[in-house]
């Protein structure tokens, strides 16, 4: 993935979100956190991958993607916070549970525990564990990118609208 793309982008978008509702000098780290962990639950909303009572199935593939890219938006966000936009990254691929639900929890736990520590090893964590829920919602970099690139322009457009 192009992350040095992606973490310029953000942070424009970062940049004039704060701006134009004057969150410059504010700590938004834990209001990021939380908006992380609800865009997951979003996301696992439309996989309905916990939903053993129900027999509906999942929503459309570009659904799920749009939900998931929200969560990317946020981890880029915190990754922004924590000043680890400038530092080489190099996720790795690391073999996973093949349970998504399972994978899920991982999500939110590592969230967790780097909510807790601001640490650059614990945010590789959430974001490799992400990664790792994509790979096992069947998207490739290729379709995360463009979603991101698309959902992007959305964000301005509704900060226009007044969203």
């Amino acid at each position: 993935m192009q992350l040095k793309k992606l973490f310029e982008m953000q942070k424009a978008l970062d940049s004039h979100i704060e701006e134009k509702h004057q969150l410059q000098n504010e700590d938004l780290f834990d209001r990021k956190v939380l908006a992380l962990l609800v865009e997951i639950g979003e996301l696992a909303n439309e996989t309905r991958c916990f939903k053993f009572w129900s027999v509906k199935p999942s929503s459309d593939k570009a659904v799920i993607l749009e939900e998931f890219v929200d969560g990317i938006h946020f981890i880029l966000s915190l990754g922004i916070e924590c000043n680890f936009n400038n530092i080489e990254i190099n996720l790795r691929r690391k073999q996973s549970t093949s349970d998504v639900t399972e994978q899920f929890l991982i999500v939110y736990e590592t969230i967790g525990l780097f909510q807790k520590s601001k640490q650059f090893d614990d945010y590789i964590k959430v974001f490799e564990a992400y990664l790792q829920l994509a790979s096992l919602l069947g998207f490739n970099e290729k379709e995360m990118e463009q979603a991101y690139f698309l959902k992007n322009e959305v964000n301005y457009q509704r900060q226009q609208n007044n969203y």
